[in-house]
């Protein structure tokens, strides 16, 4: 026997809101937590200053790192042994200068660790002003 003769069963239905709701809320938190990497594209307009160039020009160190790891101080070849055999070459060759400014010319291929260094060489020595050396260039 039928006794549900005269009910009509109706069809499940399928409510397409609640997903929309996550899926938007998904969209929103992949938006928020996306990084954008064109901080290098921002337009920077830098002060200008009239200052007179110095009377006395420092006297400088020049320290040349190549892509090999190996150093010279001055165009003159440096056996690296340890960072405390750096740290006393820098010293003879700031003799008697009272503050000389360390520049190094490191390769672009260089390995850091080389360049890092020679900063604690110069720290070691008691040598504060350091500096790089660059070429002009298009940044990739």
């Amino acid at each position: 026997m039928n006794f549900q003769r005269g009910q009509h069963r109706d069809e499940p239905e399928i409510n397409l809101i609640p997903m929309i709701d996550v899926l938007l809320v998904i969209l929103i938190f992949l938006m928020v937590t996306t990084t954008y990497a064109k901080f290098s594209e921002l337009q920077i307009n830098l002060p200008q200053a009239a200052g007179e160039p110095a009377k006395e020009k420092p006297a400088q160190i020049n320290v040349a790192v190549d892509a090999a790891g190996n150093y010279q101080i001055n165009d003159a070849a440096v056996n690296f042994a340890n960072i405390a055999s750096l740290s006393d070459a820098l010293k003879k060759a700031a003799g008697s200068a009272a503050a000389p400014v360390i520049v190094i010319n490191a390769d672009a291929k260089a390995n850091y660790q080389s360049v890092i260094n020679v900063m604690e060489a110069a720290r070691e020595a008691g040598l504060v002003r350091v500096t790089f050396a660059t070429q002009r260039g298009e940044i990739r």
